[in-house]
């Protein structure tokens, strides 16, 4: 699989959101936020990339901390519904593609894509490119489902039966994620809760999976830096 046509995601953006804004969404994306601040450790005036930026639903997180960001993403309307929520923000966006980012070289700070590569069959062309527009001694922080997830297993069964989008997915374990880059990196999970666990119970289940620093949580992110 290569490129994906701007068509699969464009009828998702409200979706997308609406589910986030529900008890277990709202509790997965703080903890999943959470990772990716951690690891890209963003900071004022710095110029980061979120490539398929979507909704901008944590590009928010980085812009509050006082970065500039350009959001890319290949499906008009994500990229329209992020605009509005992020207006007042030092926030542009760009309808581009990943495999071909449309920047020079060594051009941003930071480079961060979030649940974004597992529609991309190239997986080790869309980090190469990620690398190409990122400063000497910057962070590239690439986050993603985990193969190795109960959640993993429940959206690939999900998407056979009601053929969501999830059919075009390529889920990565940890190892397949440290790989896509020829330099050494730090991988990451988070939620190791399932999604039909109490609310109180899923607490407590995700401060053991990272105080263990488990590898089968649903959220798995990498961080290099480039050389």
């Amino acid at each position: 699989m290569g490129k994906e046509k701007p068509q699969l995601f464009d009828e998702w953006p409200e979706v997308y959101d609406r589910w986030f804004t529900t008890p277990i969404g709202s509790l997965v994306k703080q903890y999943e936020a959470q990772l990716i601040l951690d690891l890209l450790k963003p900071k004022q005036g710095e110029m980061i990339l979120d490539a398929g930026c979507g909704t901008g639903i944590f590009t928010l997180d980085i812009l509050s901390i006082g970065s500039t960001v350009i959001g890319l993403d290949i499906s008009l309307p994500m990229l329209i519904h992020a605009r509005e929520k992020l207006r007042g923000y030092p926030f542009q966006t760009v309808l581009g593609d990943i495999l071909t980012l449309p920047f020079r070289e060594d051009y941003f700070d930071k480079v961060v894509s979030v649940t974004a590569v597992e529609f991309i069959g190239n997986a080790k062309g869309a980090v190469k490119e990620f690398f190409r527009v990122t400063k000497r001694g910057g962070s590239i922080v690439l986050a993603t489902l985990n193969s190795l997830s109960p959640w993993a297993l429940r959206r690939n069964a999900e998407a056979k039966e009601r053929h969501t989008i999830f059919e075009k997915a390529i889920f990565r374990s940890p190892d397949e994620l440290r790989s896509l880059a020829s330099v050494r990196g730090v991988v990451k999970t988070a939620i190791h809760f399932r999604k039909e666990e109490r609310m109180d119970g899923a607490v407590g289940i995700e401060l053991e999976g990272k105080r263990k620093n488990a590898k089968s949580g649903a959220f798995v992110a990498a961080l290099w830096k480039k050389p």
